[in-house]
């Protein structure tokens, strides 16, 4: 595979900007889109410094940083048609997750929608100017005032203490201070006494119809019979009561009874054929945070709307597959509170090749698929942020998305391209070397180069690489018997090393009898064969070892849950590839001691992990430490590849 990764760039020239080999047409289009781009901004009176040609003595300044307006998708669009329905001096949201798993990407857009419209409309903002450009590499002070975390907590059988930390972890790493934590469970008295009063209000009545019973009710399997109102509604008032404090109380067991809306059967909106409103769990696990209080559950139709009330959520953001729930919702609060909310719903985040299912990820685990939550190839907010993904990458694709009411369905590969446009700008350069093979340069003399972590922002600093006798370089950038098409490194051929006063010719090589492996090579300086090429990378003797992990894409089609036979005969079977004998430049200990890289919001003050020394490894990828690295270890995950494969496989 480490051929696979180099070999493409045999017949490339180095991009100086970009530290990528690209091909000559491609360096040469992007040299006049550079031109362009410099060329409008002079018109607009703004400077911006462009790559010359190969060749060229005049020194590069940084291109100007691109920005994007993270408030656009509240100015305009859906958010700002929704605060027009109901403009309030004092807006006030919430971020929802019921505590039963781990967070997906899918859920940072959510947050990102409920706390930047709180921000937007009244909450602190890091700027006098609300409407103020931010830079897209950079991000912004996230504390807002009245966007807030309330873990509908109404199923103890599923949740867990786990889940709560989790998500709470996940929001500080987006760089999110909610303004208060609340629980659903903060109301569960509150909500007993308001289902009493639906009882009194002949609204509600306690069933004790099985599942096919209320399928039946309900039109059938496929909805072709009349639909009809199950008995039990017939009850009186005092009979209600009497069964529902027996379901409190513990008279009743799992299945056997539960309260039920009197709503609409006949309304076309399954919303409103007479959905549950409290249920016995199962299991009868204690509650994570009321242990054996409680029996019975509000479900989450009775719940979440009620405590949208009390906490006076203004507006209520969720995502589409709610919308036929706005009816029950309004039904219900009209009933029974005083204060109205407004409940609007967007277009939730999809990605395509791989699953977001909670039920369906815990079968990669146990089987073995996967590793755990955490694993880089899933795309939980735990597995994004172990792969090196930082906050800042992962809320800059969301505000390029924007919000709609239409489902979101993106390629992976357009969310990596947009986590590879952040990190270019914001994480240094080292030489990485997967399959390393030794190269002897005979008249090499010992000293210290000085190398920029980055050629366009001089901000970052520069590190030592020391030039010794004996380098390495990939296994693949060297071949035995050279061809005109093939620009890198063979007896008798020229190739340039990055960083290196001159390139190198190969005079000679040795082989391993027992595996046929080049064992190493001999060269020497080219002082007088002008500019090469090609440009490959290479670390010197005495550089740390390294096991890097190289991840793909986890499933073979775009649509994993729709295969024959179910996900699990999708799985590609090549998804990770390790190389344990990868050897890295010493400047990794400098990038690792002044992480975290790029410093966000949700980094900040030491509160990051391993995943946070992230850097750009010279035409292999963009890498980040794993956390399965200790003080003598290193171990590396890549984040995305420099740019988009040519295939999965690559």
């Amino acid at each position: 595979m480490a051929d696979a990764i180099a070999g493409q760039t045999a017949k490339l020239q180095l991009d100086e900007e970009t530290g990528e080999m690209v091909a000559k047409n491609e360096l040469k289009k992007r040299m006049q889109k550079r031109a362009k781009k410099a060329a409008t901004a002079s018109r607009n009176g703004t400077s911006i410094a462009v790559q010359k040609p190969p060749g060229s003595q005049e020194p590069k300044a940084s291109p100007e940083e691109p920005t994007v307006n993270q408030n656009t998708m509240f100015e305009q669009g859906f958010l700002a048609e929704v605060y027009k329905l109901r403009p309030s001096k004092d807006v006030v949201t919430r971020f929802p997750p019921e505590p039963n798993g781990y967070l997906h990407l899918g859920h940072c857009k959510a947050i990102a929608v409920n706390f930047g419209f709180a921000r937007y409309h009244g909450g602190k903002t890091v700027s006098s100017n609300p409407r103020v450009l931010f830079d897209l590499y950079q991000l912004y002070d996230c504390l807002f005032t009245r966007g807030r975390i309330r873990f509908d907590d109404t199923n103890p059988d599923a949740e867990k203490e786990e889940y709560f930390v989790a998500i709470k972890e996940t929001i500080r790493w987006l760089g999110f201070t909610p303004s208060e934590i609340t629980y659903a469970s903060d109301s569960f008295q509150r909500l007993y006494d308001l289902a009493e009063e639906l009882i009194k209000k002949e609204k509600a009545c306690v069933c004790h119809c099985n599942e096919t019973e209320t399928k039946l009710q309900r039109g059938g399997e496929d909805g072709s019979t009349p639909r009809y109102r199950c008995k039990h509604a017939e009850q009186d008032v005092e009979t209600n009561l009497v069964k529902f404090r027996g379901m409190r109380d513990g008279e009743y067991a799992p299945q056997t009874a539960w309260l039920r809306m009197n709503q609409n059967i006949e309304n076309p909106n399954p919303q409103m054929w007479d959905i549950a409103a409290y249920r016995i769990p199962k299991n009868q696990e204690p509650h994570y945070r009321t242990g054996t209080k409680w029996r019975i559950y509000p479900t989450y139709d009775f719940a979440h709307c009620l405590c949208d009330s009390f906490e006076g959520i203004t507006h209520s953001l969720c995502t589409t597959e709610f919308f036929m729930s706005r009816e029950s919702y309004e039904w219900l609060n009209q009933i029974l509170v005083e204060f109205q909310p407004m409940q609007r719903e967007y277009g939730r985040l999809n990605l395509k090749g791989t699953i977001m299912s909670k039920r369906d990820i815990r079968g990669l685990i146990e089987s073995g698929v996967v590793r755990g939550w955490d694993d880089p190839r899933l795309y939980t907010v735990n597995a994004i942020r172990r792969r090196g993904i930082p906050p800042g990458a992962v809320l800059s694709f969301v505000y390029e998305l924007g919000v709609t009411t239409s489902n979101s369905f993106i390629e992976i590969k357009r969310f990596e391209q947009s986590v590879r446009r952040y990190l270019e700008k914001t994480v240094p350069r080292l030489m990485l070397v997967l399959d390393p093979v030794p190269v002897v340069i005979e008249d090499a003399q010992e000293q210290d180069l000085d190398v920029p972590f980055s050629p366009k922002d001089p901000k970052m600093g520069s590190h030592k690489i020391k030039l010794t006798r004996r380098v390495y370089i990939e296994r693949s950038d060297f071949r035995e018997v050279d061809s005109k098409d093939y620009f890198r490194l063979a007896p008798g051929k020229t190739v340039g090393l990055l960083q290196m006063p001159y390139p190198i010719k190969a005079v000679s090589f040795t082989k391993d009898e027992a595996t046929g492996f080049v064992k190493e090579i001999k060269a020497i300086f080219d002082k007088e064969g002008g500019k090469p090429k090609t440009y490959i990378q290479w670390v010197p003797e005495g550089s740390p070892a390294a096991e890097v992990r190289i991840h793909t894409a986890l499933f073979e089609s775009d649509q994993p849950a729709t295969v024959l036979g179910g996900f699990m005969n999708d799985i590609r079977a090549d998804s990770e590839t390790i190389w344990p004998n990868a050897m890295i430049e010493t400047g990794f200990y400098e990038v690792r001691q002044r992480a975290p890289w790029p410093e966000a919001e949700g980094e900040k003050n030491g509160e990051f992990g391993p995943e946070s020394v992230r850097f750009q490894a010279m035409r292999v990828g963009y890498f980040a430490l794993d956390s399965d690295s200790t003080d003598n270890k290193i171990v590396l995950n890549r984040i995305v590849p420099l740019k988009e494969d040519s295939s999965k496989n690559s």
